[in-house]
């Protein structure tokens, strides 16, 4: 994929996979399913609990990485990782919204927002700036099957 491409395609709607690391010897990076968000040339961005595991280990390394992929053929996947540039702990309801609408129905969406109001004041945004990028698109492959 081109950067160009890879940027579309961490634009469209995935649940992403974010993983970090672990901290001392035993611990294992932590990888988990997420919404986030992605404009090109713009930053990653994840809501998530202020006090969740996610927060701590993010706080503790600096930065994380997110891989998103299409499972249907043919198949694409995009992961980046980069340095975390701003935690806020403060969320914009419109941000949370359009978050919730990215990935939702507009009734379902609606009906999420008003269930879990409570997150506007539990979570905190994490922006993560897009450093090191790996991409593959099989439709090639794909083609000649």
């Amino acid at each position: 994929m081109s950067s160009t491409e890879r940027e579309r395609f961490l634009a469209g709607v995935h649940v992403g996979v974010l993983a970090v690391d672990g901290s001392g010897p035993a611990a294992a990076p932590l990888a988990v399913p997420i919404w986030y968000a992605y404009r090109p040339g713009g930053l990653v961005t994840v809501l998530t609990g202020r006090d969740s595991v996610k927060a701590g280990r993010i706080r503790a390394a600096g930065r994380f990485t997110l891989c998103v992929q299409q499972e249907q053929p043919p198949c694409r996947y995009v992961s980046v990782a980069g340095p975390v540039v701003a935690i806020e702990d403060r969320i914009d309801p419109a941000e949370r919204a359009a978050l919730a609408h990215r990935y939702l129905p507009p009734a379902t969406a609606l009906s999420y927002l008003a269930a879990t109001a409570e997150q506007l004041v539990a979570d905190i945004a994490v922006r993560m700036r897009p450093e090191r990028w790996l991409g593959a698109d099989f439709s090639s492959i794909a083609e000649r099957l």
